[in-house]
């Protein structure tokens, strides 16, 4: 009997390691005890390579925003922030002082002026944008993604960075190393023959050994010349034009940005490029000066083991807290955590329209299965779902009121908010607000609604494949 005392407390000791560990996301630890519960030792084996740590996410941050500080003062001399509320262009959001406060203290990159963007609403449109951008390039490109294929549009990409590299021009790429644990060495050593400088952010053998696994890189970013930048939904690969037999056409949105927001970009990616290569760039002419392009505020907020706060998930609660109107999102995972769970909830439930779009097909059956898991009571508080039809919705959206609008990399689920390196546009001016809630209600017509009453009545078995799906959905 000893031996059977041995194991009780070996298992007690390793729940009492996970609920102090996780004691900030009581989700998390719930799902950690029940795969530490169903597999003893294997189970804390897992939790103690791939879950997060958060000495090593004290490591992060102090790397991550050391350069931040020492090009503060160059940002602050060029870039036109907004520094009142009265002076936001919308006038509904000249009385939101406490929202306008909380995007302020959220991040250090600020509400900027003089923007110009362009909303990119599929692959074709965002891949000719980005190459556009790339071939007119004079000094450098800056290209970050989770994933990149060697596929046709991603040959595409390497012709042109090759192309460029030769003539003289500095080109820096960086790849999740698990997100684009498929690139062929040989891609990438064209790449590096030619001049390219190429990093993978945190490769799994390396991340499992140093405990960082479970940090990916989700960002999406092309910065050219310091002027023009990109970011949203969209990897580099051919599904993202439709050639994904198993979801057919993928829907997706980008944006195009000229102006000060893309000096925080290019800051971004700088960080990013620290913590992938070891290498501390600072350079002034990253940064240069130019004419005002456009009067549109933007702001670039980025969230990660690097940043002192969740600032997308608490960006995403504080405008859904002061929504009047509406409230529409378009997300291909929809896995919220308890905060903004009760947010939509009590949104809905004051009468404010909440929509929210979801995929009818997903690439993830998991995933999928998790989301549904949260339909039930929240169509029962009145926010109505809708599931995308017409192929693959990859978008990240979010629409409050005629207030403020958000494009970028962050899904509506836990990993996006709390684990992975994300990012997104704020977006503030109504005429940009009006194009995505255009998008939305055309997005619609390729909808179809889930009605209570035929949701409830799905089969018993795939309403117990939700519940445990939605219990390790913390971890997915």
């Amino acid at each position: 009997m000893l031996w059977v005392l041995i194991a009780l407390l070996i298992f007690i000791f390793q729940m009492a390691t996970i609920l102090l560990l996780e004691f900030r996301h009581p989700s998390k630890a719930v799902a950690w005890m029940f795969i530490l519960f169903c597999c003893p030792l294997i189970g804390f084996a897992v939790y103690y390579f791939v879950a997060q740590d958060y000495k090593k996410r004290r490591q992060v941050r102090t790397r991550g925003s050391k350069l931040f500080r020492e090009i503060r003062s160059t940002l602050r001399s060029q870039a036109n922030r907004v520094n009142n509320v009265r002076d936001m262009h919308g006038k509904d959001f000249q009385h939101q002082q406490r929202l306008f406060n909380l995007l302020n203290r959220l991040s250090e990159n600020p509400i900027t002026g003089c923007n110009r963007s362009e909303v990119l609403t599929d692959g074709e449109a965002a891949f000719g944008a980005m190459l556009e951008a790339m071939e007119q390039a004079k000094d450098h490109i800056h290209i970050e993604f989770y994933i990149f294929r060697n596929d046709i549009i991603g040959t595409q990409f390497q012709e042109v960075m090759i192309r460029k590299a030769k003539a003289g021009l500095k080109i820096r790429f960086i790849c999740d190393g698990l997100g684009s644990y498929a690139l062929k060495r040989s891609f990438v050593k064209k790449l590096k023959d030619a001049g390219v400088e190429v990093h993978f952010f945190l490769p799994p053998l390396l991340a499992t050994i140093d405990r960082r696994i479970n940090y990916r890189n989700h960002r999406k970013i092309v910065v050219v010349d310091g002027n023009v930048g990109f970011v949203g939904g969209m990897n580099v690969g051919d599904d993202y034009l439709g050639q994904y037999p198993k979801v057919g056409y993928w829907r997706d949105t980008h944006l195009k940005i000229e102006g000060d927001a893309v000096y925080y970009l290019q800051n971004i990616f700088l960080n990013d490029w620290q913590l992938a290569s070891g290498q501390e760039i600072i350079d002034k002419d990253l940064f240069p000066e130019h004419e005002c392009s456009g009067l549109e505020q933007i702001q670039i907020i980025s969230s990660g083991p690097d940043q002192e706060w969740d600032a997308i998930q608490e960006m995403c609660f504080g405008a859904i807290s002061v929504a009047d109107r509406r409230v529409w999102i378009t997300t291909p995972y929809f896995i919220p955590d308890p905060a903004i769970y009760e947010a939509l909830k009590t949104a809905a439930v004051s009468g404010v329209d909440v929509r929210i779009i979801i995929p009818w097909k997903s690439d993830s059956r998991m995933v999928h299965l998790a989301s549904l898991s949260y339909v039930d009571e929240l169509l029962r508080a009145g926010v109505k779902f809708y599931q995308y039809r017409r192929g693959f919705v990859h978008a990240k959206v979010i629409i409050v009121d005629d207030l403020i609008a958000s494009v970028g990399t962050a899904n509506m689920d836990m990993r996006s908010f709390f684990s992975n390196f994300e990012l997104t546009a704020v977006l503030f001016e109504q005429t940009s607000i009006n194009r995505l809630v255009s998008d939305f209600e055309e997005d619609l017509r390729y909808c179809s609604a889930i009605q209570l009453e035929s949701f409830l009545s799905r089969p018993f078995l795939h309403k117990r494949a939700e519940m445990l799906c939605r219990m390790l959905s913390p971890l997915l």
